[in-house]
């Protein structure tokens, strides 16, 4: 049982990573994004800056993070087979997929931007920001509270949480953040 524990805490690890490289990617596009709309020489130093920064963080981190907690986590469904009859797993592996297809989406935007910077707008990017925090609130909440999870009041504070979220970003927009 020593086995299966340290491969479900390498799996948390690379999770926590991952998830802290998708934060701060898209927050990098978002300083990105509003560094191409200032005047050079400012521009020029700041998206070169801000492009170093998020080759080294998706590349060093995000990616490798991200397939490391596939790796590890598929393990764990080898190990543990029975989680794959579970209403639970379903749905957090659907949320999983959502995830890689987010990262993909990073993927485009982080050759997007390099290519074409003012195609891409800070409070676009503010709000792709939030994408990850919705899934991990959703999958800790599934992961936790398996089947006694009310799935009613679940997907209302999920989809409560994108709402407050997204208000959040509208709100700071404003102000001048």
């Amino acid at each position: 049982m020593e086995y299966y524990t340290i491969i479900k805490s390498l799996h948390i690890i690379f999770v926590v990573t991952w998830f802290a490289g998708l934060f701060y990617m898209f927050r990098l596009f978002v300083y990105h994004a509003e560094a191409a709309r200032t005047e050079e020489p400012r521009r020029g130093i700041l998206i070169e800056q801000y492009s170093i920064m998020e080759r080294r963080l998706w590349y060093a981190i995000t990616w490798p993070s991200c397939i490391l907690t596939l790796i590890f986590g598929i393990w764990l469904l080898v190990l543990n087979p029975a989680f794959l009859s579970q209403p639970w797993m379903h749905i957090k592996l659907t949320f999983v997929a959502g995830l890689l297809v987010y990262q993909l989406y990073g993927q485009g935007v982080l050759k997007g931007i390099r290519e074409h910077p003012l195609r891409y707008t800070s409070i676009g990017m503010r709000m792709m920001n939030e994408v990850p925090t919705v899934i991990l609130i959703a999958v800790v909440f599934l992961v936790v509270m398996k089947s006694s999870f009310s799935w009613i009041w679940g997907t209302l504070g999920i989809l409560g949480t994108g709402v407050l979220l997204m208000v959040v970003v509208k709100m700071l927009r404003r102000s001048g953040d």
